[in-house]
């Protein structure tokens, strides 16, 4: 491990890279909308079970059908990602297979039997057992969905932030100490929170604009004004959280990956009393020059705000992309040392891995056993920075994380003032649903039948319409958010431990170059399919008793 992964081909790195990218990509087009309406149907079960009213038996089991049909391109595209780790990633799965094998392990024993096990009497069990066991089937499918979600974020979050494990020397393998540490670690519950509650926003975005579309054609209008009411308070309740939810995910970020944080800030020196950048001209297709820019062109910030969210403190210290690099000092006193003695102490850890396997094996006497042993314990910090050949591969590329970042906070506030405004107008909140009606009329907004509360229309034409085009800006704000997690932390497979390059498998970059381009066309078959289908089941609408 120690000196042959260096020669591995770029080629291999950057398509395995790309493959993965790619996968992952598709698979979350499916999950979202699967969490998503798991709440919708759940919540319109509920409310069959609690009423007795055969309409919201109606409405539940439409919102089902199209969350079956979500399921299952999402149970397809998870088992490809899967295999991913052992065929294009057999570094990284040999070195922690040990800790990462385990989450994903009883995602699969726990959370998918217990999907596939009531999603069969979701769908098939009406009238074979109880509305009551029904419905606890139902909540139980998107539990089951949501407990899936929770083992494979605990793995991705092992990933950003490395806890309860310990390096063993004699098997080369990272392995587990402390299960508890890695299942319930800080980064670990505030990723799972803000990842599943944003996956909300998703299908409450679905079901209103499925819902407008109704509204638009005149059909299924009960259906679709009392789905509009639950999609839009569930959406407002997952936009609010998913800020909140977002908000403590900066502050982890912040003390476990501050290179992530100042490339999503274009923050190139750092200091205290820092802004939050609200806009700069960062040049999307070139990495700044930020060893010899000062800041971000164009930019303005919200004074005090970044250190407000990444220390609590107005007067907090963030480090910036230089201060990381050079090394810095905070205020009261402590040191970070700078980029170029960690890759030094980097090599010294893995020249004493080597040392200490050689020793072993010519059975050297103990006591230069343990010298090697003791320079690798007090090194091993750093282990993942012996691969590093040039500091300026510890920065990420700073556009994809500074846009992106802002695209998912911009959309992210887009969707809580829709969602406020749909929660308003569905609700008929007196007085502020008049205030909001007369001021859409006023600017001509809401003509005079959609402006009658007893009409059949209970939204504009215009909000129906914007409801339909959030849909695919949902996702962009989804994608957006992986998109500042995964290329956030580059050059890491693993934070501080395991750069990309050192976890790839030894294959010729042609084989995975053909693989990708056969994963793109299957997918994008997948989705078509997936797309061509639900369209045709909304167009048909709900299923008569």
């Amino acid at each position: 491990m120690y000196n042959i992964l260096l020669d591995i081909d770029a080629g291999t790195i950057n398509w395995s890279r790309a493959q993965f990218a790619l996968t992952a990509i598709y698979h979350w087009l499916f999950v979202p909308l699967t969490l998503g309406l798991a709440v919708i149907m759940g919540i319109a079960e509920t409310i069959y079970y609690k009423k007795g009213d055969e309409f919201w038996k109606k409405v539940a089991k439409f919102w089902q059908k199209l969350f079956g049909i979500n399921f299952a391109m999402g149970v397809a595209t998870g088992i490809i990602l899967e295999f991913e780790f052992g065929t294009n990633w057999s570094n990284y799965s040999w070195f922690v297979g040990d800790i990462f094998g385990a989450p994903l392990a009883i995602e699969g024993i726990l959370a998918f039997f217990m999907e596939s096990t009531f999603v069969a009497v979701m769908y098939f069990g009406w009238k074979k057992v109880s509305r009551g066991f029904h419905l606890a089937s139902t909540w139980l499918t998107g539990l089951g969905a949501t407990i899936s979600a929770w083992w494979i974020l605990v793995a991705n979050a092992w990933m950003q932030n490395p806890v309860g494990c310990e390096f063993n020397p004699d098997t080369m393998r990272t392995e587990m100490v402390d299960f508890f540490a890695v299942a319930f670690s800080p980064f670990a519950v505030g990723k799972f929170f803000h990842t599943v509650i944003s996956s909300w926003i998703i299908g409450a975005v679905f079901c209103v604009a499925v819902c407008a579309w109704y509204l638009l054609k005149k059909r299924e209008t009960r259906l679709a004004r009392e789905s509009i009411k639950i999609g839009a308070m569930v959406g407002l309740i997952a936009s609010l959280g998913a800020a909140f939810t977002g908000h403590i995910s900066g502050q982890q970020v912040a003390k476990a990956q501050p290179m992530k944080l100042a490339a999503m800030e274009a923050l190139y020196n750092g200091g205290t009393e820092q802004g939050l950048t609200a806009v700069a001209w960062v040049n999307p297709l070139r990495q700044p020059d930020y060893a010899n820019e000062a800041s971000a062109p164009l930019k303005v910030d919200m004074p005090y705000a970044l250190s407000i969210m990444a220390t609590n403190d107005p007067h907090g210290f963030v480090p910036g992309v230089n201060d990381l690099l050079n090394g810095y000092t905070l205020p009261d006193g402590t040191s970070e040392p700078s980029a170029d003695e960690k890759i030094e102490r980097g090599k010294m850890a893995i020249q004493a891995l080597a040392d200490y396997r050689r020793a072993k094996a010519e059975g050297a006497d103990d006591a230069a056993v343990s010298e090697q042993l003791a320079i690798l314990k007090d090194n091993f910090k750093y282990f993942g920075y012996g691969y590093i050949r040039d500091k300026a591969e510890l920065v990420p590329f700073i556009p994809v994380n500074f846009w992106a970042f802002r695209i998912m906070v911009g959309l992210g506030c887009l969707f809580i003032l829709f969602f406020a405004i749909v929660v308003l107008l569905a609700y008929r909140v007196p007085l502020l649903s008049v205030t909001v009606r007369r001021l859409f009329s006023a600017f001509g907004f809401m003509d005079e039948a959609d402006s009658d509360v007893h009409g059949a229309e209970s939204l504009p034409r215009w909000l129906c319409w914007v409801a339909i085009a959030l849909v695919p800006l949902a996702y962009v704000c989804s994608e957006s958010g992986w998109l500042v997690a995964e290329f956030g932390r580059q050059p890491w497979t693993i934070q501080d431990m395991l750069p990309t390059w050192a976890a790839v498998s030894d294959l010729h970059s042609s084989s995975v170059m053909i693989t990708f381009f056969l994963f793109l066309i299957l997918f994008t078959t997948m989705l078509a399919v997936e797309i061509n289908i639900l369209l045709k089941q909304i167009k048909k609408g709900p299923d008569e008793e």
